[in-house]
């Protein structure tokens, strides 16, 4: 999981180098793993309840031919976070992916709302 002091050296690089106002929504976009499928696709109803839209679940192609296979589960949603609340958020995302047997809560990304969607699930 990322530290404090990762989510807020990831906070001083979008100030410097994104055009984006930090006071509005910005398209947060989380990601779990897990071996086989379906316990993400039963994550991604969850989470849409709460409010997250599902993206894309899909395999990625893996350097290593011998790795075993995972799934990954991509969803976003737009809100404003600050250091504190994305800190508290990765945690929270941690825990539903330990209560829900998921390999792992594997971090987030970010980008403008309003950017080109990707393919829905």
């Amino acid at each position: 999981m990322m530290t404090k002091e990762d989510v807020s050296e990831l906070f001083a690089n979008i100030a410097e180098n994104a055009p984006w106002d930090l006071t509005q929504p910005l398209l947060w976009g989380y990601y779990f793993t897990n071996p086989t499928s379906e316990p993400l696709e039963q994550a991604a109803s969850l989470l849409a309840i709460q409010g997250y839209r599902p993206v894309e679940l899909y395999q990625p192609e893996l350097d290593d031919p011998a790795a075993p296979p995972v799934w990954v589960l991509h969803v976003e949603k737009a809100e404003v976070h600050g250091v504190d609340s994305l800190h508290a958020r990765n945690g929270e995302l941690m825990a539903f992916a330990q209560e829900n047997q998921l390999a792992s809560y594997d971090g987030m990304d970010v980008g403008p709302v309003g950017a080109p969607a990707a393919p829905q699930l």
